[in-house]
């Protein structure tokens, strides 16, 4: 349920800040921190954000009301402030799955949250930050370091978000708060394809590769190579190959017949599976065709003989002022028109216009319409030929083109012509030809390639790239892009602003505290802006309160000099001896090697080493050898996901040891090594 804009302030109980969806967090908007996250979030939360009346679960909880520019309502967004050493999992799965588990536990976790639409007028409840279905969860570390939980927009369930204008909230808050790296666990779908593997072959990355989402870390040991290589291979199949490759199955005949209409509808050449598919989903403005349920039951009758015309076709009128209107099919009126452009192509920017329309109806929420300068302009964006597109926009006026009516009529108060859109379910009279005959039966929507977009996209996705015929590598490479589901974003390091200083500061733990404990690579520094005239006695200070302040073992750290800064005197100025942006390495006492929040992914040290090359936890179901304790993905072992783990497991390796030497145990053909092959080519 959205929350109307004079509600949403009168549940306040004092005047709150509202702030604009589409331009909050913009550069300077509403505010422009230079420091780091740890401070920026700090003064964010003071400026910006109201504080709720409730807590949950004992977490401090703010809210921030953001007006959507387009629609009356108010999205709420919840900080809310988790206090590790009190909170019941202190550790990070996230960050364990993403390679971060040498990380220091950070003091302080930022769930960044805009629940459900139904949850908007509602206080938050406790277990919040467990649910899976928010349109918006995003965690941040008071480091700087942060995870993006979840993104639901309107294919998740909302009314009024979609995904994009989530996912340019999100970055601007980021980038305005200063982040440092952001992971994100790629498991988005549509239509049960999964879009890291549509997209990576269409675009060359994952959906979230528009906001500069990168490769991470692929699971079952696949790398950045393997992942790079295997979009190159699917990418490049050709077209006419992948139909001689279908020549002999019963899919080859619905396979041309796509990759023809597409030909066709394109104005370019399409040679790869890469082009088709990135054509389908630019254009994505195919139409459903005329339901059967439009069409009057009795003209399918087998009991009579007549056929069915459209004086049988009988809908419920449309509000309307006094006069019925005639409505007629878009077929009809190009059929007697004089075109030098052929059906199939005014058919084609028909229905980008009448997508244009409906996506505007659809944002919207509303019956408003569109001028013939906004519809022209994002026709444009899917069809270059203007001459066309004026020709069909003349033609548009209370026409049916598939299941929509597009009618055209001036804005009694701006004067301005429009263009709407209407649902021949919303109910109207049509009026056409008493000789129209309507056909007895319409062809399946499943073989007719461009009744829906995303279905043609799934037949080629299902068969193609997931029934490939007798191609090793093409499976291969499928399965390493679907494998790879861990991408990352690394924030642009920004050292703008000319009157501070800033560097990044590297503990370095000493000979003492590296025997005893530092045996994993060592965690990121802290950063530290400085103004200009600051001396190294002041970055000392500066080090020690960011540590403190930022991780639970070092909440006692004492810096004791600066790596290279050794033999100068703390009143020296640190301009023109150490370049702003610099890494400079702290040391001291005081590293707290008794608590058991040391790092983010726990304090067990067990050891992960798979055939598939995994040498650390992906997030991917394991099981552990009862011998050597080793840990290993069940499916690399023979496991199904849908089998449960046996009560005792015996890894190859010690299986092998434990037989005698005269039985040697046979070679098992290993896939990866299959995969690795074609890597090299």
């Amino acid at each position: 349920m959205s929350i109307p804009i004079l509600e949403a302030c009168k549940k306040r109980k004092r005047r709150p800040k509202i702030y604009g969806f589409s331009s909050f967090c913009d550069p300077g908007c509403p505010i422009g921190p230079n420091g780091p996250f740890r401070d920026n979030i700090r003064l964010f939360l003071q400026e910006c954000a109201e504080l709720e009346d409730y807590s949950v679960q004992g977490m401090p909880t703010w809210c921030t009301l953001l007006v959507h520019d387009n629609r009356s309502l108010v999205v709420p967004l919840y900080i809310i402030e988790e206090d590790v050493k009190t909170s019941e999992r202190p550790f990070c799965d996230h960050c364990r799955c993403t390679g971060w588990s040498n990380h220091f536990v950070s003091k302080r976790k930022y769930h960044i949250i805009i629940p459900m639409d139904d949850e908007w007028h509602k206080p938050l409840e406790d277990g919040i930050c467990d649910l899976p279905t928010h349109l918006l969860h995003g965690l941040i570390h008071c480091n700087g370091y942060a995870h993006l939980v979840c993104v639901n927009g309107l294919e998740g369930g909302s009314k009024h978000l979609c995904g994009r204008e989530i996912m340019d909230l999100w970055d601007r808050v980021c980038t305005n708060l200063r982040t440092r790296k952001i992971t994100v666990e790629d498991v988005s779908k549509k239509r049960s394809m999964d879009l890291r593997l549509l997209h990576g072959i269409a675009y060359g990355h994952s959906w979230f590769g528009r906001w500069g989402y990168r490769f991470s870390h692929g699971s079952f040991g696949v790398t950045e190579h393997n992942y790079e290589r295997a979009l190159e291979i699917l990418s490049s199949l050709e077209l006419e190959r992948i139909i001689q490759a279908f020549s002999d199955m019963d899919q080859c005949d619905e396979l041309k017949q796509i990759i023809r209409y597409y030909k066709n509808l394109s104005e370019t050449q399409l040679i790869t599976i890469k082009d088709l598919l990135r054509f389908m989903l630019t254009v994505k403005a195919s139409v459903p065709a005329q339901k059967k349920s439009l069409m009057a039951t009795s003209a399918f009758s087998s009991s009579t003989a007549k056929p069915a015309t459209r004086a049988a076709h009988q809908i419920k009128p449309l509000m309307m002022k006094e006069k019925s209107v005639r409505y007629r099919k878009f077929t009809t009126v190009i059929a007697h028109m004089d075109s030098r452009w052929p059906q199939r192509r005014l058919e084609f920017a028909a229905d980008v216009i009448v997508n244009a329309l409906q996506e505007k109806k659809e944002r919207d929420f509303s019956h408003g319409g569109m001028t013939r300068q906004d519809v022209r302009d994002t026709a444009r964006l899917h069809i270059g030929d203007t001459g066309l597109l004026d020709y069909v926009l003349k033609s548009l006026s209370n026409v049916i083109v598939g299941n929509h009516i597009v009618c055209r009529a001036v804005n009694p108060t701006t004067r301005i012509l429009e263009y709407t859109v209407h649902d021949l379910t919303d109910g109207v009279k049509v009026s056409q030809p008493e000789n129209e005959v309507l056909p007895q039966s319409l062809p399946s929507a499943s073989l007719v390639p461009g009744v829906d977009v995303y279905n043609d996209v799934l037949y080629l996705y299902e068969h193609v790239l997931l029934g490939y015929p007798e191609s090793e590598l093409v499976e291969l490479a499928t399965r390493a892009i679907l494998d790879t589901k861990h991408f990352v974003k690394e924030c642009s390091f920004r050292d703008e602003e000319e009157q501070l200083l800033t560097f990044i500061c590297q503990l370095l733990p000493s000979l003492m505290d590296m025997d005893i404990e530092f045996k994993r690579e060592l965690p990121p520094g802290e950063i530290v802006v400085m103004p200009l005239h600051a001396t190294i006695g002041e970055l000392k200070l500066a080090a020690e309160t960011a540590l403190r302040d930022t991780y639970c073992i070092t909440e006692r750290f004492v810096v004791k000099g600066i790596e290279g800064l050794d033999e100068m005197e703390d009143m020296e100025v640190l301009f023109g001896v150490v370049q702003s942006g610099a890494e400079v390495g702290v040391r001291g006492t005081g590293i707290d090697l008794d608590t058991p929040l040391r790092y983010e992914g726990g304090s067990d040290t067990w050891m992960v080493r798979c055939e598939c090359g995994a040498r650390d936890d992906d997030g991917e179901r394991m099981v552990a050898c009862d011998i050597c304790e080793v840990w290993q993905h069940t499916r690399c072992c023979g496991i199904e996901d849908a089998d449960t783990v046996p009560p005792l497991f015996v890894c190859s390796a010690c299986c092998v040891s434990l037989v005698p030497p005269k039985f040697e145990p046979c070679l098992r053909f290993d896939c990866s090594d299959a995969f690795s092959i074609f890597c090299t080519h």
